[in-house]
């Protein structure tokens, strides 16, 4: 669900991918559901491509989500109650204890709530990738 599910560079919100064009991309907001197009020009990441640094590698975003899912039972998150950098830090401490301090910043730390509450408001709550079945080949 995460690969559709855009961030643009210079706009603010998220974005569900709608369609391919010829360089463009048509996307719709996920709160207001205006669509738009993103161009070629504009730096564009699916959150499904992005992970945080931990102090054992790193840790893809959707388990992020889901572990503040959990442990705020799917609920938004106050913003107002994390505006200072100690508490920013206790949260995240919270969720992904073994996150590397110096690496994730408390800018990066924000922008996760308002992306969790972005998306926890519009609905969507599947941040794992679904499992596809797979068959395994036969051998002969």
């Amino acid at each position: 669900m995460l690969k559709e599910i855009l961030a643009i560079s210079g706009r603010p919100g998220l974005y569900r991918l709608v369609k391919y064009g010829k360089n463009i991309i048509i996307v719709e907001n996920i709160t207001d559901k205006k669509r738009g197009t993103a161009h070629s020009r504009d730096k564009v990441i699916a959150l499904g491509d992005i992970s945080m640094y931990t102090e054992s590698g790193d840790k893809p975003l959707g388990e992020v989500l889901e572990a503040i899912k959990t442990k705020y039972d799917a609920k938004p998150l106050n913003a107002a109650d994390y505006k200072e950098p100690a508490a920013l830090q206790e949260f995240f401490k919270g969720v992904v204890p073994d996150f590397d301090a110096d690496r994730v910043y408390n800018t990066d730390i924000k922008k996760l709530i308002n992306w969790y509450n972005l998306l926890i408001n519009s609905g969507i709550t599947d941040f794992l990738p679904k499992e596809e079945d797979k068959e395994e080949p036969k051998a002969e």
